[in-house]
């Protein structure tokens, strides 16, 4: 273990000191004094430089998680004082990999100023310290919107405000740890492994801690949401509806508490109630184009997937555009078949029916970018151990690699093959390649129960088909 926890250790200390050495191609450059928070030494190194940190950073922590899950370690409560403080930490640095937080800005901005971000576009203001999506509203639901707002109208200037943001992303951050360490209190094992998968994780704490993504937002609600357990529907609803209201992909979290209510009428009825009213609600003060720039997002194919490779083909049989529906079919069709596989493997539980869900649909979309992962990985802390976890871990290492960085304009130019080799090639076969492993596994020997770390395999009285009851 000491192995695993020197390669974890040495992968965090990398992601801060790509975050303190200030802008540079990882980290963009924020507007305002450099004596407010975030704070950086200001040194802008070279941009070959920090994308080798940050590579760095993501093989060893990609090492020191996969070979981490195998073994021993230290008492859980040190890994989540670890990984806590390295969030808080993070917080008052820089965020870096992409540039997403002054979209988040943005918005906040456009809000505090009486403008609908859901309709007007940074380029109509214009806002010159946004760098990607000037043209674009905003895909995110109400309450992100809300709270870039809230720390726009805190913040005042374009640093304040993201710094805001940074400790919002990381009570956030720190919220989900607590959530899971307590969840799993029954088992050190898992509490060790919970731990791993999020709190000290450093692909995830690459991510959505020093990369502060809005999807930590969302996933605090939805790890909540099925911490609370099933006899408290209102504040499960509730709960649920919160995190869509904050990114709504994550409602696929939804369908775990759902299927689990499904014998209780009444609870299933009052959950979702309370789960669709709670979004309502959120929507309707957005305003009628909450929903927009979402239906045109999904639509959109990322770069690092395996359907950009199916896009080049259908290319040239039916003309530019033609085959996104093909391509939209297909994927829907591979995510049906991937979680209903995936809830076979791994159980009929809330939690095991969400996550299967979640990775189903991580894996089929034409568009997904490698923090989308992170609530996979909430999802998994709170479940035994099985090869979902390896699947996880090699894929989101893979996405990090394909998006160094995701500031694409910024990158220097002799490393374009980082793009044209790496995320739209190799990446893309590696991660098709990984689909069609995780079919085969998620389909094999389906419906076998796993033995939790710790425990005993149980004994059955007979064989039967009822011995037989669904796994992880």
């Amino acid at each position: 273990m000491k192995f695993s926890l020197g390669c974890i250790g040495g992968s965090l200390l990398l992601t801060i000191t790509v975050a303190l050495l200030g802008p540079s191609a990882m980290v963009p450059e924020l507007p305002g004094s450099a004596g407010q928070p975030p704070y950086s030494l200001g040194i802008h190194p070279d941009g070959h430089l920090v994308i080798a940190l940050a590579a760095a950073a993501l093989a060893l922590g990609a090492i020191g998680l996969l070979t981490g899950l195998r073994a021993d370690g230290p008492h859980p409560r040190l890994l989540v004082i670890t990984g806590c403080t390295v969030a808080a930490i993070l917080a008052f640095l820089p965020p870096f990999g992409s540039a997403d937080h002054l979209n988040y800005a943005a918005s906040g901005y456009l809000v505090t100023h009486g403008f609908d971000p859901y309709v007007t576009v940074p380029s109509d203001i214009p806002l010159s310290w946004v760098e990607e999506w000037t043209h674009t509203p905003s895909v995110y639901g109400p309450l992100a919107t809300a709270a870039q707002a809230l720390a726009s109208w805190i913040g005042g200037s374009v640093r304040l405000t993201v710094f805001v943001l940074a400790l919002i992303n990381a009570a956030a951050f720190i919220v989900t740890a607590l959530l899971l360490h307590h969840a799993t209190r029954s088992d050190q094992v898992r509490q060790r492994r919970a731990a791993l998968l999020w709190t000290v994780n450093p692909l995830v704490v690459y991510q959505l801690a020093a990369g502060m993504h809005v999807d930590t937002f969302a996933i605090v609600f939805m790890v909540a949401a099925l911490v609370v357990g099933s006899r408290f529907a209102v504040r499960r609803g509730i709960l649920l509806g919160l995190g869509i209201a904050v990114k709504v992909t994550v409602g696929l979290v939804a369908l775990g508490p759902a299927w689990e209510s499904r014998r209780n009428l009444p609870r299933l009825a009052l959950l979702a109630g309370v789960a669709t009213a709670t979004v309502g609600v959120a929507y309707w003060l957005a305003g009628p184009h909450a929903f927009d720039q979402v239906l045109n997002a999904s639509k959109s194919i990322s770069l690092a997937t395996p359907w950009k490779l199916v896009q080049y083909g259908l290319q040239g049989l039916f003309g530019p555009g033609a085959y996104r529906i093909w391509i939209q079919i297909a994927s829907l069709l591979l995510f049906v078949a991937l979680a209903w596989g995936l809830v076979r493997k791994l159980g009929q539980d809330a939690v095991a029916v969400s996550l299967a869900f979640v990775v189903a649909w991580l894996f089929a979309s034409p568009y997904v970018l490698p923090w989308y992962d992170g609530l996979a990985f909430a999802l998994l802390a709170l479940i035994p151990a099985s090869a979902l976890d390896g699947f996880m871990a090699v894929r989101l290492a893979v996405l990090s690699f394909a998006y160094l960085p995701a500031r694409q304009a910024q990158q220097p130019p002799d490393l374009g093959w980082l793009v044209d080799v790496v995320r739209a090639q190799l990446v893309p076969w590696t991660l098709l390649a990984l689909t069609v492993a995780l079919g085969v596994w998620a389909w094999r020997g389906a419906g076998r129960v796993p033995t939790p770390p710790g425990s005993a395999a149980p004994r059955p009285s007979a064989p039967s088909p009822e011995s037989r009851s669904p796994s992880r």
